[in-house]
């Protein structure tokens, strides 16, 4: 559900001079806009920024995110060098953290001294009843998560109670089909991780034969792990991974497994009920407790605690880890220290980082511009729904509702997040992130049993990104995307409403798309369609399924239209709603010309601007299975496509690639 600079400029800084916010010297003026729109709006930008060498992609979000972690890295440098900071203030406690993180030497003095008495004390377990004590312990100590997934957040259908949710997981490569597969692309990557394993044993003290049958007994009890899992695109239904037990009848569904001491273990105590997001997940699981040998576990648990240290340890390690990444995605070399520093910063203490990046770099009147665009997204939103020709009065009362509650979030949480006990030692690097996670998990823990608290934000206030919450019922903007070419308040509306706006909308529909559409306007999962309705709706995703399937991505790769249902939802409703607020605005209504383009080119040319890009083609794959959003040359077209006023504005006729009939539109929100 998520979607993604030239607003945050420093306060002292000169006077910017004019930008060109759609600049030709971009496009590819030689390619016919209803042929080819992604290579007419971006083909030169595209051709002159091929992926750099630390990166996977290249495109309008990582033009920004680079932007912004060197804006990151400043504040980080100037706050480590700050002698004059306070014992526990912000500078204080975020510079020493990015130091420790920074001091290499250090670092690989150490070696894999910091891992070591975690895995002897694995090595000492000798029943199954210790290695489920040691998978709570690890979650509790900030070691990592092995087996399962496990959190806290609201019950979808009571959105007012936090309860204990547990999920599949316990698997390393990014998605179950990397072990199911058996196609050359599959085994290359399952060959790789076989070898990182085999690397990380090996540095760690294993002989090569020994390490050797490590990764094979680790990738067996994650391949059988994978086989229970149900896929990406089962995992979209929330009704299917709602399944709620009381802890005494969870635990009858796996014997080896007595959820209510595990769970005390895990610092949960005194609920009585939980959700399971696959409960078939954990009956193989429990089957496994029985015919894996505990031998097997012991090696199983100590990889979870070396994948999840290795690129925090000495050179070695984080070159093994590295040259994993690379095979899965493609990058030619390591992202620089500094920058991987910022990012875990970020990461970690992001609401304190984010009170200095705000300090420094966000205007205050951007926020002011955004309230008054998103205001106007609902408006434009409001009429397009009561005008919609398939659905009934009684629905769009429902949905309007639903618009209505929606809250907004813009910039930076009105309550920061303090860390309080977070311990930080300038001299202690893998120390302070065990206490960040440690400190992360009480966080969560401490939810229960207490009100739902809607002040709190899923992103840092530097992310390049946008969110809606169904449970929350919420859009969020963090300040990072607040900035061209997504945004800038001295931007014309046409760039704003094409860029910022459709983001805005795009949030906004997801509270209307295949998946966000089955809770109401309070967040609960519950159905508030009539049945007609419904499959009116179901009918047009139905379509919008079919053109998505049709695009190619490599060689016999297609977009999974499944997967990326509700993203391509998104964007579709997103940009109409777009357009429709813009013209209501004084250049949505003229046809005043701006560096050559009339106000409705500008608006589509905006929106093209925001997906134009570069990735790897190891990348391109992974993104095509594990990635909700279709590729951006894919969102370029997607939407405007199915929009009568793309095809006015670029004069798009029959005969044109891109064309489509205007009867086979498709228009859902």
């Amino acid at each position: 559900m998520v979607l993604s600079l030239n607003a945050l400029a420093q306060h002292d800084s000169p006077p910017a001079k004019k930008i060109k916010y759609i600049d030709q010297s971009n496009m590819d003026l030689s390619v016919n806009p209803g042929d080819d729109f992604y290579d007419y709006a971006s083909g030169t930008w595209v051709k002159n920024n091929p992926v750099p060498a630390k990166e996977t992609r290249w495109g309008s979000f990582n033009v920004l995110r680079d932007f912004n972690i060197n804006a990151v890295k400043t504040i980080l440098t100037d706050a480590a060098a700050d002698k004059r900071a306070k014992s526990g203030s912000v500078e204080k406690r975020v510079g020493d953290f990015y130091e420790a993180g920074m001091d290499s030497a250090r670092i690989e003095k150490l070696g894999y001294t910091p891992i070591k008495p975690d895995l002897e004390r694995v090595s000492k377990i000798s029943d199954v009843n210790g290695i489920l004590n040691e998978v709570a312990y690890m979650r509790t100590a900030g070691i990592a998560s092995p087996m399962f997934g496990f959190f806290i957040a609201q019950d979808r259908k009571n959105i007012t109670h936090m309860v204990p949710q547990f999920g599949q997981g316990g698997t390393t490569l990014p998605d179950r089909d990397y072990y199911l597969k058996s196609d050359p692309r599959s085994l290359k990557i399952q060959e790789a991780y076989k070898n990182y394993i085999v690397q990380l044993f090996t540095l760690s003290g294993s002989s090569p034969e020994n390490a050797k049958k490590n990764a094979e007994t680790i990738f067996g009890i994650e391949k059988s792990l994978a086989a229970a899992q149900m896929s990406r695109v089962e995992m979209r239904d929330p009704y299917k991974t709602y399944n709620k037990f009381g802890v005494a009848d969870f635990s009858k569904t796996t014997p080896a497994v007595d959820w209510k001491s595990l769970m005390a273990k895990m610092k949960v105590t005194g609920e009585d009920t939980v959700l399971v997001g696959n409960p078939k997940f954990f009956t193989e699981l429990n089957g496994m407790l029985s015919s894996v040998p505990v031998s097997d576990w012991k090696t199983y648990l100590q990889w979870n605690v070396l994948k999840n240290s290795a690129s925090y340890l000495s050179t070695p390690f984080v070159k093994a880890s590295f040259a994993y990444s690379q095979v899965l995605s493609g990058q030619k070399v390591q992202t620089p220290r500094w920058q991987r520093m910022s990012s875990l910063t970020d990461n970690s203490i992001g609401e304190l980082l984010g009170q200095l990046y705000v300090q420094r770099y966000f205007k205050p009147e951007a926020k002011a511009r955004m309230e008054q665009l998103v205001a106007n997204l609902r408006k434009a939103f409001e009429i397009r729904i009561k005008n919609l020709d398939w659905m009934s009065d009684v629905t769009k009362e429902k949905a309007l509702a639903k618009l209505h509650a929606f809250t907004p979030k813009i910039a930076y949480p009105d309550k920061w997040k303090n860390y309080d006990g977070l311990e930080i030692d300038r001299n202690a690097f893998f120390q302070n992130l065990r206490n960040s996670n440690v400190w992360d998990y009480n966080e969560m823990v401490k939810q229960l049993g207490k009100p739902v608290d809607r002040t709190k934000w899923g992103m840092t206030p530097p992310t390049v990104n946008a969110y809606y919450n169904p449970t929350m019922n919420e859009i969020v903007f963090p300040a990072g995307i607040l900035q061209f070419p997504f945004f800038d308040p001295n931007a014309d509306d046409a760039v704003n409403y094409g860029g910022i706006g459709a983001v805005i909308g795009h949030e906004m529909s997801h509270g209307f798309d295949d998946q966000g559409s089955q809770y109401d306007k309070d967040g609960s999962l519950r159905n508030w369609w009539t049945d007609e309705d419904r499959a009116k709706f179901m009918a047009k995703t139905k379509l919008l399924g079919e053109q998505f399937d049709s695009y190619k991505v490599l060689d016999s790769i297609h977009v999974n239209e499944k997967l990326t249902m509700g993203e391509n939802i998104g964007d579709l409703g997103g940009l109409n709603v777009a357009y429709e607020a813009f013209k209501m605005t004084p250049e949505g209504k003229s046809n005043t010309k701006i560096d050559g383009f009339t106000p409705d080119q500008r608006f589509f040319l905006a929106w093209a601007q925001v997906w134009r890009g570069n990735i790897l083609p190891e990348s391109a794959a992974q993104q095509i299975v594990t990635d909700p959003h279709s590729p951006g040359e894919y969102r370029t077209i997607g939407a405007p496509v199915n929009m009568d006023a793309w095809y006015q504005a670029f004069d798009v006729k029959p005969g044109n690639k891109l064309y489509k009939k205007p009867e086979d539109r498709i228009k859902i929100w």
